[in-house]
């Protein structure tokens, strides 16, 4: 299961009341994202809440595709800002209060600390494939990666 399918929207039970209409919790299911992004939900939420789901659109759901926001773009754009959390050296609990602040939305620390120990462990293995094949350059790029994950 992605990480994308573990984070949850925040104060669900408010949003729903306000845009009276009920949604799944889940930030990345599709009818989460139809209800709150379109203009018609957007109007309904208070001013505070509105913020943040139009912060939430602009970082995340800003791309050209024609099936946007169910192309992928927004849960790869999600995912690389976990990681870039984890690059200032977050810990899963911080990245989780971040989330949280910037776009309303939650995820459990264990959930996050697991979808990091993944990336580390994969960034691992493409690592060692590039030393094998002989990519020196790209193993070492993505050494330095892996390490700014591991702090």
């Amino acid at each position: 299961m992605a990480i994308t399918d573990k984070i949850y929207v925040k104060n669900h039970r408010q949003l729903a009341s306000q845009l009276d209409t009920s949604f799944p919790k889940s930030a990345f299911s599709g009818a989460t994202l139809d209800i709150l992004f379109s203009g018609d939900g957007i109007a309904k939420l208070d001013d505070a809440s509105r913020d943040r789901v139009l912060d939430f659109a602009e970082d995340f759901l800003d791309c050209d595709c024609q099936a946007n926001p169910h192309c992928g773009c927004p849960e790869r754009k999600f995912v690389s800002y976990l990681l870039e959390l984890r690059a200032q050296g977050l810990g899963s609990e911080g990245i989780v209060d971040v989330m949280g602040d910037d776009y309303m939305l939650y995820a459990y620390p264990g959930d996050v600390l697991s979808f990091l120990d993944d990336a580390v462990r994969t960034l691992e293995a493409a690592e060692r494939l590039a030393d094998v094949d002989g990519r020196k350059e790209a193993g070492g790029t993505i050494g330095r990666r892996r390490r700014e994950l591991s702090r």
